[in-house]
């Protein structure tokens, strides 16, 4: 079974280790991150975190601001340490969309024991093999793709990519990004590529093809009007 990943956020260096060092020891992967600025960036770099222990006062950006920064686009559970005990911060990030609130100082058995209680809360019961959005459905395991009912022949780099636009809908994407994603390069492969496949892609899409938006400069982000994509 693949080790789950565990971003580790907190300014004491000798906090993370100590949390760092009990979560290994239990079978999962670790990130580290010194600030909430450096928590976004390795958050969305590692789209594969499956928990996120966030301290509460840090410099740069303090967790609250970097947990409101998260829920925009995902619903990764998130445990946050604070050396606050006070019932109005419980509640205010649990309004945030907090999972979990540890008082320090704690015990990092305990710690490491509703981590993983978490997991189990939150693993899906089953594969989501389906996306669906504005009328758009792509089944992940029939690789197939409907619009309105009515199927759209894409070709497999045409699927892949619609995957990926839609499971980051609302994220702009850079073309190095895609690149990485979908063609799995590990170099920056030419931004013609991908700006011939999304011209393709959007034809394909008749007027769905409207919520691939052009980021300048940048790449492209898929734009449904919901950040949740429902699946099956």
């Amino acid at each position: 079974m693949e080790k789950q990943t565990i971003l580790v956020v907190d300014d004491e260096q000798r906090m993370r280790k100590l949390v760092r060092d009990f979560l290994v020891r239990d079978g999962y992967e670790v990130l580290e991150a010194g600030d909430g600025q450096e928590a976004l960036d390795i958050f969305f770099a590692h789209k594969d975190t499956a928990l996120i222990i966030l301290d509460v006062m840090m410099p740069k950006m303090d967790g609250w601001e970097t947990a409101r920064n998260i829920r925009q686009y995902s619903k990764v559970p998130i445990i946050m340490l604070t050396a606050k005990s006070e019932e109005s911060d419980e509640l205010h990030g649990f309004d945030i969309g907090i999972d979990e609130y540890v008082t320090k100082p704690f015990s990092p058995r305990t710690l490491v024991a509703r981590v993983g209680a978490i997991l189990r809360r939150t693993a899906p019961e089953e594969t989501e093999t389906k996306l669906s959005m504005n009328g758009i459905v792509v089944d992940k395991t029939a690789h197939t793709v409907t619009i309105d009912g009515r199927p759209v022949d894409l070709s497999y780099k045409e699927f892949e990519l619609l995957t990926y636009f839609m499971e980051n809908n609302g994220i702009a994407l850079s073309r190095e990004k895609i690149l990485n994603n979908v063609w799995n390069y590990d170099y920056f492969g030419d931004a013609r590529t991908i700006d011939t496949h999304v011209k393709k892609l959007r034809s394909k899409l008749g007027t769905k093809g409207d919520l691939i938006k052009t980021i300048w400069g940048m790449g492209y982000k898929f734009e449904s009007g919901d950040n949740t994509p429902r699946s099956n």
